[in-house]
């Protein structure tokens, strides 16, 4: 049973290990708290992917639990319910390329039965949301820059006001411009709507600048858990050599996140 009734996601004593033996988390812990945004850091393979998405059941774990907002595993919560109360972004966007963009945005509210008289102020509030004109809502996919395409998905995963944000590396694709501007948007809007999400970055910059608290991965196991302020003065070997890694890297937005 999930004990930290300020957590929104809860891991206990988390494994995931693959058919072929390969352990990719191992007795994970790991809170979440609601409101906060939580970044994942680590290098490729180092789990936080699998960790996503076991809060929303794309997988699920041999050994331990998940608690998604209360004393019920995520295992034995309905799934169709479970996912639509979690918004998922990813780095390829995942727009459906033969739905408008006024489709894509909409599809959750439809489903979730919402009458159509307040599906379109929603999909209008949401294209303003995230900074995108109103005129693009009749536009395909594959008629949009990368950085609209990313806005059109933040705007789905937004348009159902879900409790939980699930976001994996979703400004990875972009150039830095753009990636730069996205992530202000996307600090503007978390300041606004203080959603609970869960954020996964092998970028330290993109960590610091974003994070509430960020967790360190590495092998599948939790290396520590600091604030940006903590992270950048901690003396543990592995979180330095994360630093010295992105020494001159680490951009003027960042540090002036953790003065």
């Amino acid at each position: 049973m999930g004990q930290n009734r300020g957590a929104a996601i809860e891991f206990r004593d988390v494994s995931f290990v693959l058919p072929d033996g390969h352990v990719v988390l191992s007795h994970f812990d790991l809170d979440i708290r609601r409101g906060e945004t939580l970044v994942l850091l680590g290098r490729s393979g180092s789990g936080k992917t699998t960790t996503l998405k076991l809060v929303n059941r794309l997988l699920a774990p041999t050994s331990g639990s998940v608690y998604v907002d209360g004393a019920v595993p995520a295992h034995g919560k309905d799934l169709l319910r479970l996912r639509r109360r979690i918004g998922y972004v990813i780095q390829e966007v995942g727009l459906f390329p033969h739905f408008t963009v006024e489709k894509n945005i909409g599809l959750v509210p439809a489903i979730e039965g919402w009458p159509q008289d307040r599906i379109r102020p929603r999909i209008q509030q949401m294209l303003q949301l995230v900074g995108l004109d109103s005129g693009l809502a009749d536009r395909y996919p594959h008629q949009l820059s990368g950085g609209q395409r990313q806005r059109v998905g933040v705007a789905r995963a937004l348009a159902a006001d879900p409790e939980i944000l699930l976001m994996d590396e979703p400004f990875g694709a972009l150039d830095p411009l753009t990636r730069d501007e996205l992530q202000r948007e996307f600090l503007s809007l978390q300041q606004r709507l203080c959603k609970t999400v869960l954020f996964v970055t092998h970028d330290l910059n993109e960590a610091l600048r974003l994070g509430s608290r960020i967790a360190l991965m590495e092998a599948g196991k939790l290396v520590t858990l600091l604030s940006p302020e903590e992270f950048l003065r901690s003396e543990d070997a592995l979180v330095s050599a994360y630093v010295r890694a992105f020494g001159a890297g680490l951009d003027a937005a960042a540090q002036r996140r953790v003065q």
